[in-house]
Protein backbone atom coordinates (compact mmCIF):
# COMPACT_ATOMS: atom_id res chain seq x y z
CA UNK A 1 0.00 0.00 0.00
CA UNK A 2 1.11 3.61 -1.00
CA UNK A 3 1.19 6.74 1.48
CA UNK A 4 -1.27 7.83 -0.59
CA UNK A 5 -3.69 4.97 -0.68
CA UNK A 6 -3.28 5.01 3.26
CA UNK A 7 -4.36 8.68 3.72
CA UNK A 8 -6.91 7.99 1.59
CA UNK A 9 -7.91 4.84 3.52
CA UNK A 10 -7.75 6.28 7.26
CA UNK A 11 -9.59 10.11 6.17
CA UNK A 12 -12.43 7.67 4.71
CA UNK A 13 -12.59 5.78 7.19
CA UNK A 14 -13.00 8.84 9.67
CA UNK A 15 -15.60 10.82 7.67
CA UNK A 16 -17.97 7.52 7.10
CA UNK A 17 -17.38 6.12 10.73
CA UNK A 18 -18.22 10.08 12.13
CA UNK A 19 -15.19 10.22 14.25
CA UNK A 20 -13.66 13.39 12.13
CA UNK A 21 -14.40 16.41 13.73
CA UNK A 22 -14.46 20.33 12.06
CA UNK A 23 -12.91 21.23 9.79
CA UNK A 24 -14.74 18.92 7.28
CA UNK A 25 -14.31 17.38 5.32
CA UNK A 26 -11.21 15.04 6.93
CA UNK A 27 -9.59 14.46 3.77
CA UNK A 28 -6.12 17.14 2.14
CA UNK A 29 -5.41 17.63 6.34
CA UNK A 30 -4.07 16.69 9.19
CA UNK A 31 -7.46 15.04 10.18
CA UNK A 32 -9.43 16.46 13.45
CA UNK A 33 -10.63 13.47 15.33
CA UNK A 34 -13.06 13.01 18.36
CA UNK A 35 -12.09 13.40 22.37
CA UNK A 36 -8.50 15.32 20.84
CA UNK A 37 -8.96 16.51 24.10
CA UNK A 38 -8.48 13.82 25.79
CA UNK A 39 -5.17 12.51 24.06
CA UNK A 40 -3.72 15.99 24.96
CA UNK A 41 -4.17 15.51 28.61
CA UNK A 42 -3.05 11.41 27.88
CA UNK A 43 0.22 13.62 26.30
CA UNK A 44 0.39 15.82 29.72
CA UNK A 45 0.41 13.07 31.76
CA UNK A 46 4.21 11.83 30.13
CA UNK A 47 7.58 12.11 31.39
CA UNK A 48 8.62 13.53 28.40
CA UNK A 49 5.89 16.76 28.67
CA UNK A 50 6.27 17.14 31.89
CA UNK A 51 10.40 17.86 31.49
CA UNK A 52 9.88 19.84 28.49
CA UNK A 53 9.94 23.73 28.73
CA UNK A 54 10.04 24.66 25.07
CA UNK A 55 7.88 22.71 22.57
CA UNK A 56 7.69 23.67 18.55
CA UNK A 57 3.93 22.01 17.92
CA UNK A 58 1.47 21.90 14.26
CA UNK A 59 -0.91 24.05 13.70
CA UNK A 60 -3.36 21.54 12.96
CA UNK A 61 -7.01 21.88 14.69
CA UNK A 62 -6.63 18.01 16.62
CA UNK A 63 -3.28 19.33 18.36
CA UNK A 64 -5.27 22.89 19.22
CA UNK A 65 -5.44 21.55 23.08
CA UNK A 66 -2.14 20.18 22.95
CA UNK A 67 -1.21 24.02 22.50
CA UNK A 68 -3.52 25.36 24.69
CA UNK A 69 -1.87 22.98 27.50
CA UNK A 70 1.43 23.86 26.94
CA UNK A 71 0.84 27.93 27.74
CA UNK A 72 -1.39 27.03 30.43
CA UNK A 73 1.46 25.21 32.28
CA UNK A 74 3.82 27.64 31.20
CA UNK A 75 5.59 26.27 28.29
CA UNK A 76 6.88 28.22 25.52
CA UNK A 77 5.55 27.43 22.50
CA UNK A 78 6.75 27.68 18.86
CA UNK A 79 4.89 27.02 15.45
CA UNK A 80 6.20 27.56 12.01
CA UNK A 81 4.84 29.98 9.74
CA UNK A 82 2.63 28.19 6.91
CA UNK A 83 5.03 26.55 4.13
CA UNK A 84 8.03 28.49 5.93
CA UNK A 85 7.75 31.37 3.68
CA UNK A 86 9.12 34.08 6.04
CA UNK A 87 12.92 34.92 6.47
CA UNK A 88 11.87 34.53 10.34
CA UNK A 89 9.87 31.29 9.30
CA UNK A 90 8.74 30.43 13.28
CA UNK A 91 6.48 31.97 15.60
CA UNK A 92 6.96 32.14 19.41
CA UNK A 93 4.14 32.36 21.49
CA UNK A 94 5.26 32.16 25.24
CA UNK A 95 3.37 32.84 28.44
CA UNK A 96 4.36 36.07 29.53
CA UNK A 97 4.00 37.32 26.18
CA UNK A 98 0.26 35.94 25.40
CA UNK A 99 -3.03 37.44 26.81
CA UNK A 100 -5.40 35.82 25.25
CA UNK A 101 -4.41 31.92 25.23
CA UNK A 102 -7.37 30.82 23.01
CA UNK A 103 -7.08 32.73 20.02
CA UNK A 104 -3.35 33.01 20.01
CA UNK A 105 -3.45 29.16 19.72
CA UNK A 106 -5.28 28.90 16.75
CA UNK A 107 -4.13 29.06 13.25
CA UNK A 108 -5.33 32.69 12.71
CA UNK A 109 -4.57 33.78 16.01
CA UNK A 110 -0.93 32.23 16.13
CA UNK A 111 0.21 34.94 13.04
CA UNK A 112 -1.14 37.44 15.25
CA UNK A 113 0.05 37.45 18.68
CA UNK A 114 3.18 35.13 17.91
CA UNK A 115 6.56 36.63 17.80
CA UNK A 116 8.77 35.91 14.69
CA UNK A 117 11.72 34.56 15.41
CA UNK A 118 14.90 32.93 13.15
CA UNK A 119 15.96 29.75 14.21
CA UNK A 120 19.18 31.28 15.39
CA UNK A 121 17.29 32.69 17.98
CA UNK A 122 15.68 30.03 18.83
CA UNK A 123 16.34 27.85 22.55
CA UNK A 124 17.07 23.72 22.35
CA UNK A 125 13.49 22.41 21.85
CA UNK A 126 12.62 19.63 24.19
CA UNK A 127 9.35 18.04 22.49
CA UNK A 128 7.78 18.31 18.99
CA UNK A 129 4.23 17.55 18.49
CA UNK A 130 3.34 16.33 15.33
CA UNK A 131 0.13 15.80 12.93
CA UNK A 132 -0.53 12.70 11.45
CA UNK A 133 -2.63 11.21 9.09
CA UNK A 134 -1.49 7.74 10.18
CA UNK A 135 0.80 6.23 12.59
CA UNK A 136 2.55 2.85 13.86
CA UNK A 137 3.43 1.54 16.99
CA UNK A 138 6.76 1.15 15.83
CA UNK A 139 7.15 5.09 15.50
CA UNK A 140 6.75 5.30 11.84
CA UNK A 141 4.28 8.47 10.65
CA UNK A 142 2.50 9.52 7.52
CA UNK A 143 0.99 12.98 7.30
CA UNK A 144 -0.93 14.56 4.72
CA UNK A 145 1.63 14.16 2.10
CA UNK A 146 3.62 17.64 1.64
CA UNK A 147 6.64 16.92 3.88
CA UNK A 148 6.81 20.21 5.96
CA UNK A 149 6.82 18.84 9.14
CA UNK A 150 9.91 16.54 8.20
CA UNK A 151 11.31 19.45 6.84
CA UNK A 152 10.90 21.80 9.78
CA UNK A 153 12.83 18.97 11.69
CA UNK A 154 15.31 19.37 9.60
CA UNK A 155 15.90 22.70 9.32
CA UNK A 156 16.15 22.51 13.00
CA UNK A 157 18.52 19.97 13.13
CA UNK A 158 20.54 22.36 10.98
CA UNK A 159 20.51 25.12 13.27
CA UNK A 160 21.26 22.44 15.94
CA UNK A 161 18.08 22.98 17.94
CA UNK A 162 16.87 19.60 17.99
CA UNK A 163 19.36 16.49 18.22
CA UNK A 164 18.94 12.81 18.00
CA UNK A 165 17.56 13.14 21.93
CA UNK A 166 14.71 15.67 20.90
CA UNK A 167 11.15 13.51 21.85
CA UNK A 168 9.20 13.59 18.99
CA UNK A 169 4.93 12.92 19.74
CA UNK A 170 1.80 13.23 17.79
CA UNK A 171 -1.33 12.87 18.97
CA UNK A 172 -3.92 10.85 17.10
CA UNK A 173 -7.38 8.62 17.06
CA UNK A 174 -7.15 5.36 17.83
CA UNK A 175 -8.26 4.15 14.11
CA UNK A 176 -5.64 5.95 12.73
CA UNK A 177 -3.31 3.45 14.30
CA UNK A 178 -2.22 1.38 11.80
CA UNK A 179 -0.44 -2.48 11.04
CA UNK A 180 3.46 -2.25 11.28
CA UNK A 181 3.43 -3.46 7.83
CA UNK A 182 1.65 -0.77 6.12
CA UNK A 183 4.01 2.19 6.35
CA UNK A 184 7.56 2.01 4.68
CA UNK A 185 9.46 4.95 6.11
CA UNK A 186 11.29 7.68 3.33
CA UNK A 187 15.06 8.73 4.70
CA UNK A 188 13.57 11.89 5.54
CA UNK A 189 10.85 10.73 7.91
CA UNK A 190 11.71 11.59 11.51
CA UNK A 191 10.30 8.53 13.76
CA UNK A 192 8.12 9.07 16.49
CA UNK A 193 9.00 8.12 20.31
CA UNK A 194 5.38 8.82 21.50
CA UNK A 195 1.93 7.89 19.71
CA UNK A 196 -0.98 8.95 22.37
CA UNK A 197 -4.89 8.39 21.36
CA UNK A 198 -7.65 9.22 23.67
CA UNK A 199 -7.15 5.98 25.20
CA UNK A 200 -3.69 5.00 25.43
CA UNK A 201 -0.24 5.68 25.42
CA UNK A 202 2.48 4.10 22.94
CA UNK A 203 6.35 4.49 23.73
CA UNK A 204 7.24 3.59 20.30
CA UNK A 205 11.28 2.50 21.45
CA UNK A 206 11.37 3.55 17.19
CA UNK A 207 14.58 2.24 15.95
CA UNK A 208 14.76 3.80 12.19
CA UNK A 209 17.48 6.80 11.94
CA UNK A 210 16.88 10.27 12.75
CA UNK A 211 17.50 12.49 9.80
CA UNK A 212 20.68 14.05 10.05
CA UNK A 213 19.64 16.93 8.32
CA UNK A 214 18.55 18.13 5.08
CA UNK A 215 18.61 15.66 1.35
CA UNK A 216 18.92 18.24 -0.95
CA UNK A 217 18.32 15.87 -3.46
CA UNK A 218 15.08 15.19 -2.53
CA UNK A 219 13.73 18.92 -1.78
CA UNK A 220 12.57 20.60 -5.41
CA UNK A 221 14.27 23.08 -7.04
CA UNK A 222 11.26 25.48 -6.73
CA UNK A 223 10.59 24.91 -3.06
CA UNK A 224 14.31 26.08 -2.29
CA UNK A 225 13.39 29.65 -4.46
CA UNK A 226 10.24 29.35 -2.01
CA UNK A 227 12.11 28.81 1.67
CA UNK A 228 14.15 32.17 2.75
CA UNK A 229 15.52 29.69 5.09
CA UNK A 230 16.59 26.75 2.95
CA UNK A 231 18.72 29.15 0.41
CA UNK A 232 20.45 30.31 3.77
CA UNK A 233 21.32 26.49 4.76
CA UNK A 234 22.24 25.35 1.20
CA UNK A 235 25.45 24.62 0.51
CA UNK A 236 27.84 26.34 -2.02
Amino acid sequence: MTKDNLRERIWDRLETEGIARFPFPPHGRIPNFANASDAADRLAETDAWRAADTLKCNPDAPQLPVRRQALREGKTLYMAVPRLSEPKPFLRLAPDEVDDIDDATTVSGSAKHGVPVDPEAMPQIDLIVAGSVAVDAAGNRVGKGEGFSDLEFAVLRGFDRVDTNTTVATTVHDSQVVDDSEIEPDRHDVPLDLVVTPTRTVETNAVADRPDGLYWDDIAAEKIEEIPVLQRLQPE
